[in-house]
């Protein structure tokens, strides 16, 4: 369902610029086959990954840094930058040590003293970093290649919170920058990653430019998500900066580029018309959409009408409204990413069960719902949601609510959405979103679900019992016990109906035939990627 101003958006946004692409560096042959060229999905204005959790400064943070560890398909924590571990008897003493010969692009080998300094100030910015400096008591680095984490009390989910994909990798820099206040942005770009970012090619809003780190070793195992071995298969890689989506993919097209990192939706029947192009889904997962509540304020601060507006929704509904092709999403009624060991859709038999919305109308005012006016914050720039926005609304007027979409830019709908007035007076009932799949695989880092008396997301969704879910899992160190929490968080995240699970679709990504060798991944990394 798009409203006519949706729809004019797009025709407008695909027929405003030329068909040609913005002119770009004639390259060699020679240079061009060692030279990978792309078209990133934003501007990238921040250069520290640990300040923004930015899609584009993640995967500028995976080109030029590296992590202790990294994930897999299954999201299974796997030694990066460590060569291995061992745990103390009690279970409070981690000791990690580094593999051999690695070292930062100023030349300086990594040091275990660099990992604390790193650990610390992302603890600070991530939520997850934030729950693992709570169990620690110190860090020590008792020699170059060694360090150790001495915990208060057990943590189960250690080695998840340091490597955890999303919202903030564990990006490990040189000590003597960690020491930055972590709410201001390192601006030197000093990592240890299979790339080293060229500051002399950067111009902000037009270029950003990579090059080989001869110095990088990767390990010997095959590249699993963020993890294993990171080859690199070029002399440079450069980013080019083109806002306007039809320039970008004419320049696709001819050959200009390589690779169109997030292409719009609306043009990808035509990129596939060209044989010289592939278009596929950009990960397996992709992201998670959900409708927000308002929790403080009525109809929703009633549990029952979350309830009823939960299992009225067809997931179906909402997915092809964000795009038409069905192997690009998936339905999933669960708070967390489906597919990963111990997810479950708790909850899901109500939400599948056919609909009959009389009954359901009438549940809503047997609930108690007395007319009040249900606002929902739209966002037009941005389609994908605000497309969902409109089907909410179709959706709550059959049940019967007093609908208003208030309609507004992205910017505008973030900053609407911290507000606690009551929704007509300036404040809201309903918002949607989406996020990346590792930002949804447990109850640590899933702010959807998290339920803090104090700063949490936009809603406020209080709830003691959702926060010691957390914390057992967080602490369970036998299988069983830290499952049984996992299954406990599900339960009270459906139950209280903190966020209402849309499912999950996937983006769509486009590149030259003769690319090969992606990394199957939520992220665009550029190891591994050869010219065939």
């Amino acid at each position: 369902m798009t409203s006519p101003k949706t729809a004019l958006h797009r025709r407008t946004l695909i027929k405003a610029a030329a068909a040609a692409a913005l002119p770009l560096p004639a390259l060699g042959q020679d240079t061009r086959a060692r030279t990978l060229r792309i078209i990133p999905s934003a501007n990238l204005s921040f250069l520290d990954p640990t300040i923004s959790t930015a899609g584009v400064t993640i995967n500028h943070g995976f080109a030029a840094f590296d992590c202790l560890y990294g994930v897999d398909a299954q999201n299974r924590p796997q030694p990066q930058m460590v060569e291995g571990h061992s745990v103390s008897d009690d279970n409070r003493t981690w000791t990690f040590k580094l593999r051999p010969g690695l070292k930062f692009h100023d030349g300086e080998p990594v040091r275990g003293r660099d990992c604390i300094a790193s650990i610390k100030r992302w603890s600070a910015r991530d939520s997850f970093g934030q729950a693992l400096a709570g169990f620690t008591d110190r860090m020590d680095a008792p020699d170059d290649r060694t360090f150790r984490i001495m915990l208060k009390r057990p943590m189960g989910a250690l080695l998840d919170a340091l490597a955890h994909p999303a919202p903030i990798p564990l990006f490990i820099i040189p000590e003597r920058l960690a020491m930055t206040d972590p709410f201001k942005p390192v601006t030197e770009v000093v990592g240890s990653g299979p790339y080293k970012f060229l500051q002399s090619e950067y111009t902000p809003g037009s270029r950003v430019v990579y090059q080989r780190n001869e110095a990088y070793v990767p390990r010997d195992e095959p590249a699993n998500w963020t993890s294993g071995g990171k080859r690199v298969n070029f002399d440079r890689v450069e980013w080019t900066i083109i806002p306007d989506q039809s320039t970008a993919a004419a320049a696709l097209a001819k050959g200009e580029v390589d690779w169109y990192e997030a292409a719009l939706l609306d043009l990808v029947p035509q990129l596939r018309k060209n044989p010289e192009i592939v278009v596929r889904n950009s990960s397996p997962f992709g992201l998670g959409s959900v409708a927000r509540f308002n929790f403080l304020h009525p109809p929703f601060d009633n549990v029952v009408i979350r309830r009823i507006v939960r299992d009225a929704v067809n997931q179906v509904d909402y997915l092809r409204a964000i795009q038409g092709d069905d192997d690009s999403f998936s339905t999933c009624h669960s708070m967390f990413l489906c597919g990963l060991p111990g997810v479950t859709e708790y909850g899901g038999e109500a939400m599948k069960a056919p609909k009959d919305y009389a009954k359901l109308k009438a549940a809503v005012l047997a609930a108690g719902y007395k007319g009040e006016k249900v606002v929902i914050i739209n966002p037009v720039d941005y389609s994908v949601l605000s497309d969902q926005g409109l089907v909410s609304a179709d959706l709550l007027t059959r049940l019967g609510f007093n609908v208003e979409v208030v309609e507004m830019d992205f910017g505008s709908m973030l900053q609407r959405r911290t507000s606690k007035a009551p929704p007509d007076k300036g404040g809201w009932s309903m918002f949607h979103t989406s996020a990346l799949a590792g930002s949804l695989a447990n109850p640590a880092v899933n702010y959807f679900t998290r339920g803090p008396t104090e700063g949490g997301w936009p809603g406020s969704y209080f709830s003691a019992e959702a926060e010691q879910h957390v914390d057992d899992w967080l602490s369970a160190t036998d299988p069983a016990a830290r499952q049984a929490a996992f299954a406990a968080a599900q339960r009270t995240a459906m139950d209280d109906v903190a966020c209402v699970p849309l499912g999950f679709w996937r983006p769509k990504t486009a590149y030259r035939r003769d690319l090969t060798n992606f990394v199957e991944c939520d992220f665009a990394v550029m190891w591994n990627v050869r010219r065939a």
